[in-house]
């Protein structure tokens, strides 16, 4: 949150399994198309919020499972935790004010008393959230003979059945919409309230979301039954929320068109940059876009052309240095012939290029540095490097900016043995 200066633009905030991430698109195209529009056009602005019901070792692992951006919030365990940044501080003042009428002891002795219940793995026990699994058949009855006995023990709790399978016991004050609308608090106590905010949900433990007053939503069009239900029961009419056409991420992006809230045309979704005019001076759409051109160029999804080619060295300083991962430095020309010869060296793979975290500065009249996470997914193997940019707004070039030095480190073990040199 420290990049922006004032207020968000767009503050999204957004379930993650079968919201933000389609399980059944093995591709992840929904998602990588998200992606790319973010960091084109909302990073440097807006707020991304993560609000999941996993734990913060399930949603570790699906960030090593999916390419999914770093947020700026993460809510986790139904809203009974938050963090900030790629770091996840944990926000204690939200972790003391679940405290009240609250004991988790009590809890386990009473939800021992039914045998209906079968208790989720233990990393998904948390300090204010205790989980099981009930069939579907008997979640109503047992919530209701449940709430009475934790009521009688003088608890104060809310019980939450989602997924047609989940039972969440939670401290009363917990849940996405009420960590939601903690963070818009502290964000209008800071004078930084969002100009708009985006809820995204496709279950019942989202229904909460949906109920901050002043936000848009969105149904992704794979909502479950009993979201659903909630909706025609308790907002169908409110014209801020729809319910999508478009499965998960997608149905995110349509949502932003839908309600005017900014660019909702994804960079994935161009297939010739040079036909596209955007109204937008910004290293993060320049720096997509050639990253997107680089995957297309070895997936071979573009045609072999010289002219792109030509196009190419044209946005990059003649004198301009690559220094590869491994620590070896060459001239950008040398980098632009030898991805010239890798055309199509990735055709018929499962291959994606897509960054992460851009931020930019502009430390110079027309010189702006920029950094980002680049990552690249080839068949089950993932690599990510540091990228850093220097970058010239002075030379008049098609699309506005010249790169005039890129510097990569790894970040994660799985790329220290390549040295492959061409790599970008």
């Amino acid at each position: 949150m420290d990049q922006l200066n004032g207020s968000a633009h767009l503050m999204i905030v957004s379930d993650l399994d079968e919201t933000m991430v389609d399980h059944h698109d093995h591709e992840n195209l929904s998602l990588l198309r998200f992606n790319a529009l973010w960091e084109a056009y909302y990073r440097h602005n807006s707020l991304l919020v993560f609000s999941t019901g996993r734990s913060p070792t399930l949603y570790k692992k699906l960030r090593k499972q999916k390419p999914l951006l770093t947020p700026d919030i993460t809510i986790m365990s139904v809203g009974t935790e938050i963090t900030y940044g790629e770091q996840m501080v944990q926000d204690d003042n939200w972790e003391n004010y679940l405290n009240h009428k609250w004991d988790r002891n009590v809890v386990t002795e009473e939800t021992a008393k039914f045998p209906e219940l079968t208790l989720q793995s233990e990393t998904e026990q948390r300090p204010h959230k205790v989980s099981f699994y009930v069939e579907k058949v008997k979640a109503l009855e047992v919530m209701e003979a449940l709430s009475g006995c934790l009521e009688k023990r003088g608890l104060d709790v809310k019980i939450i059945y989602s997924n047609g399978m989940a039972l969440d016991i939670l401290s009363q004050g917990a849940g996405k919409g009420q960590a939601l609308a903690y963070l818009l608090k502290k964000f209008k106590i800071d004078g930084k309230i969002p100009t708009n905010t985006l809820v995204c949900g496709d279950s019942g433990n989202d229904a909460e979301l949906f109920s901050i007053p002043e936000v848009y939503g969105v149904m992704v069009s794979n909502a479950q039954e009993e979201l659903l239900q909630w909706y025609a029961e308790n907002v169908k009419n409110s014209p801020n929320i729809i319910h999508a056409t478009e499965r998960c991420a997608a149905g995110i992006i349509q949502a932003i068109g839908k309600f005017s809230l900014g660019p909702n045309i994804s960079p994935r979704d161009i297939t010739d940059f040079s036909k596209c005019k955007v109204k937008i001076t910004n290293p993060g759409h320049e720096v997509v876009k050639l990253y997107l051109f680089y995957e297309r160029w070895r997936r071979a999804d573009i045609e072999k052309s010289e002219q792109y080619m030509q196009n190419l060295k044209s946005i990059f300083y003649p004198l301009g240095v690559f220094v590869h991962p491994s620590g070896v430095e060459q001239p950008l020309h040398q980098f632009i012939d030898a991805m010239g010869r890798s055309y199509g060296d990735k055709q018929g793979n499962q291959y994606r290029v897509w960054v992460d975290r851009v931020s930019s500065a502009q430390i110079g009249s027309d010189i702006w540095l920029v950094k980002f996470n680049k990552w690249e997914l080839s068949g089950e193997e993932h690599q990510c490097c540091l990228t850093t940019v220097l970058l010239s707004s002075k030379a008049k070039v098609p699309d506005g900016f010249t790169w005039v030095h890129v510097h990569q480190t790894w970040l994660d073990e799985s790329g220290r043995n390549n040295q492959a040199t061409w790599i970008f």
